[in-house]
């Protein structure tokens, strides 16, 4: 049996925490890691003591045809990467990395590219991550530089489209 690298075991992790999702469309799960020790992880899901989409059964954004990456405020979910962050101290995060993995619901697949989206981006930012590693095919992982966003945003306040 072959050992995973560092990587694909915070990924891995990152797989397990996203089955905590109440999303009826992807389960995302968010691992920050600093020196290699987990500082926090999170998934996405409603907010605490709120009614969530599987206790719902539906979904609005899923009713209405909404496209991925589109219309973030119908959806009652906090995001994976924001609960992560919350649950940690900043001075934990500065200088960590953040592990994301999505599964689309429906297949079970990853999703690829599993990119944070423009909210998330910001608190990564923010919390002082330096890195986010996503899978990028079968054993293969992409690392994301957070400062090539900070840059973007300086130059564009809209990162990511």
């Amino acid at each position: 049996m072959k050992r995973p690298t560092k990587s694909q075991y915070y990924l891995d992790i990152a797989k397990a925490v996203a089955m905590r999702s109440t999303c009826l469309r992807r389960r995302f799960g968010a691992v920050i890691v600093k020196n290699d020790q987990i500082i926090s992880t999170g998934y996405n899901g409603a907010p605490r003591q709120t009614t969530n989409c599987i206790e719902l059964g539906e979904c609005l954004r899923q009713q209405r045809n909404i496209p991925p990456g589109q219309n973030y405020e119908l959806c009652r979910a906090v995001h994976a990467e924001m609960n992560a962050v919350i649950h940690a101290s900043r001075l934990d995060m500065v200088g960590a990395d953040l592990y994301l993995v999505g599964i689309e619901v429906e297949t079970g697949e990853l999703v690829f590219p599993g990119i944070p989206c423009l909210l998330c981006k910001r608190v990564i930012i923010n919390a002082g991550i330096n890195r986010v590693i996503l899978p990028d095919g079968p054993g293969a992982f992409r690392y994301i530089d957070v400062d090539d966003w900070t840059i973007e945003e300086r130059i564009s306040p809209r990162i990511g489209e």
